[in-house]
């Protein structure tokens, strides 16, 4: 009777214990994980900009053409350095354009000079870069601290 005490409970069932662990969900986890950190955006925040530090001219130039953009938009365009005169304010950008051109004309070979505060509109800036390079004016540069 032993023996087929043994024999039923070892033969009885034919399913085995396994002792292993199964892999595969932490492998679909963690690349689940992976693609997740790699798509996510990093920490750092796009919209700021570290704008390099402008070093000073060797020698700048004796007389220019220099526009004023002031915070709240006015501006003001006149010639200056040797031939200085008071700048003219003026009501918007299209006067600004006239007075350039007229300045330009009567001064062709005067860089123009721009200062534009830096709470005034980045647009206004290169809206009036733009305006002065079609006139062909070459040296329009950016008045820096």
């Amino acid at each position: 009777m032993a023996s087929s005490f043994n024999s039923s409970m070892r033969g009885g069932r034919g399913r085995k214990l396994k002792s292993e662990i199964n892999v595969v969900p932490y492998i679909d986890v963690m690349l689940c994980l992976l693609i997740i950190f790699m798509v996510m955006p990093s920490s750092n925040n796009p919209s700021s900009i570290d704008l390099p530090q402008a070093e000073k001219a060797v020698r700048p130039p004796d007389a220019y053409i220099q526009i004023t953009i002031k915070p709240n938009g006015a501006l003001s365009i006149g010639v200056a350095g040797k031939n200085a005169d008071a700048p003219e304010t003026a009501p918007n950008r299209e006067a600004v354009v006239r007075k350039l051109r007229a300045l330009h004309e009567d001064n062709p070979d005067f860089p123009v000079l721009i200062a534009g505060d830096k709470e005034s509109k980045y647009d206004d800036v290169i809206q009036l870069i733009s305006e002065a390079k079609k006139m062909g004016i070459v040296r329009v540069g950016l008045a820096t601290k």
